[in-house]
């Protein structure tokens, strides 16, 4: 009789851990770094990237998503569900090296942020953030310490190593854990080594419902391929690096078929920024829009998204509504039943747009666009209006990995009307004044109320 018993709670506790995978859905993030609006066949690119457009075709393309102009920023928005200048992250933290980089070496995420992991584990969520971090890499800023059960990557841009044109980097670390595994290592074997970490992540976590933050170092210059993928493409050194992530996509496709996970599983694959074009040949392509990395036009913060959700997500949809990285922690919020964080988000939920409710919004009136501490363009619906600022054009690109020449030019007060006009060519400002004046009221508004609400980053000093 008690061997019975002992069966009976048996079954009873596995149809319970049954139940709880079949409400909670998994959870991945791929996130790709640098790369651009175009850079992927759904959106655009010249040369084949089949794993991408799978996703696409089983679920629905974002043709309006919002990224931030830059690595860390973009990554803080993600985690807190915050416009970066909120939590203290408004430009690219950095180890020691160069000048700029010495009021940022100590500061990263702050601890008392409740990051999406954090959410996700009230719910018992297993989770890893696998690939490159960037929001602080001394020990209270790691991973490990923002909601993470495993971390395995870089601390921070691929870029920032000695022998780098920038030089005068200290060594780049390759950490697993908290602790520094390797020094330099083979970039060549990043992707490849990242997309093996996230099939064991998921093969040891296919019991329980887990989240899978799959950050990877490329295409950020210097960009690197393994053997495998050189010159498969036929289209250069960038488009390789590009097919190498559409690989990995693949790896993770079949891990969750293999598993028989794929029927319970969120995907969402984006990018922190768009293309980094002074660099030429190793940069992206903003297809039709302005500019890239580092502005506010459309070529530095629109980028592509895919969600794929089977049985959740329609396939082949579309949503044309602008959606951010800010929403992202307030969606799956949502969708696990976790609390949302006790201080104030900027993010909202868009889960009415995933199912393509055909009543739907974006699930909000504006959106805002900064570059550091400053608030230089406002978007509500079709338009969008840029504040007077300076900004870092292009004059001449590099080849093949060396940096090119980039100027500074100034926009005036100019509107746009991106549902004709999305490469902000035309500026309207002129013609619309009460368009402007309303626009411009609320980003001083915003600006007012986030400079009296904001909260500071973290430092180990």
């Amino acid at each position: 009789m008690k061997f019975i018993s002992i069966v009976l709670l048996l079954f009873l506790f596995l149809s319970f851990a049954e139940r709880q995978k079949d409400t909670f859905p998994n959870v991945i993030i791929i996130f790709a770094d640098d790369l651009a609006y175009a850079d992927i066949a759904c959106f655009g690119a010249n040369y084949p990237t089949p794993y991408l457009d799978k996703l696409a075709k089983e679920g629905m393309k974002f043709t309006d998503f919002y990224s931030q102009p830059q690595c860390s920023p973009s990554r803080a928005a993600l985690l807190t569900g915050c416009y970066p200048q909120r939590v203290g992250i408004p430009w690219v933290v950095g180890p020691e090296g160069p000048a700029w980089t010495k009021d940022k070496y100590f500061v990263g995420l702050h601890p008392d942020e409740e990051t999406l992991p954090e959410l996700l584990k009230t719910k018992s969520y297993a989770t890893a953030c696998i690939g490159k971090w960037h929001l602080g890499h001394h020990s209270p800023h790691l991973p490990t310490k923002h909601g993470f059960d495993e971390f395995f990557g870089l601390p921070y841009s691929n870029d920032m190593y000695p022998l780098t044109p920038d030089g005068m980097w200290s060594d780049l670390p390759l950490i697993e854990g908290e602790k520094e595994i390797e020094k330099n290592p083979d970039q060549s074997l990043l992707t490849k080594r990242y997309t093996e970490k996230a099939l064991n992540f998921i093969e040891s976590n296919k019991q329980k419902p887990f989240f899978l933050y799959l950050a990877h170092s490329m295409p950020h210059v210097p960009i690197f391929a393994s053997k495998k993928f050189e010159g498969k493409s036929k289209k250069g050194l960038y488009a390789d690096v590009i097919q190498e992530i559409d690989w990995s996509v693949g790896e993770i496709i079949k891990a969750l078929k293999k598993h028989k996970l794929d029927d319970n599983t969120l995907i969402i694959f984006t990018s922190d920024n768009g293309a980094w074009l002074t660099y030429g040949n190793h940069a992206g392509s903003s297809g039709i829009f302005r500019e890239g990395k580092g502005t506010t036009f459309e070529g530095g913060v629109r980028v592509p998204m895919i969600a794929w959700w089977k049985g959740k997500i329609p396939a082949g949809s579309t949503c044309n509504k602008v959606v951010g990285l800010i929403d992202i922690l307030p969606t799956l919020a949502q969708i696990t039943g976790a609390k949302l964080p006790n201080k104030a988000i900027d993010g909202k939920n868009f889960l009415p747009l995933l199912e393509n409710n055909p009543q739907a919004k974006s699930p909000r009136d504006f959106h805002y666009f900064f570059q550091i501490h400053e608030l230089q363009a406002i978007r509500q619906g079709k338009w969008k209006l840029h504040l007077p600022h300076t900004y870092e054009s292009v004059e001449k690109a590099g080849n093949d990995g060396q940096r090119g020449k980039t100027i500074q030019k100034q926009i005036e007060l100019s509107l746009y009307d991106l549902e004709k006009d999305p490469s902000e060519q035309e500026n309207l400002a002129k013609k619309y004044p009460e368009i402007v004046e309303k626009l411009k009221k609320e980003a001083l508004r915003f600006q007012e109320d986030l400079e009296k609400n904001k909260r500071p980053a973290g430092n180990s000093l």
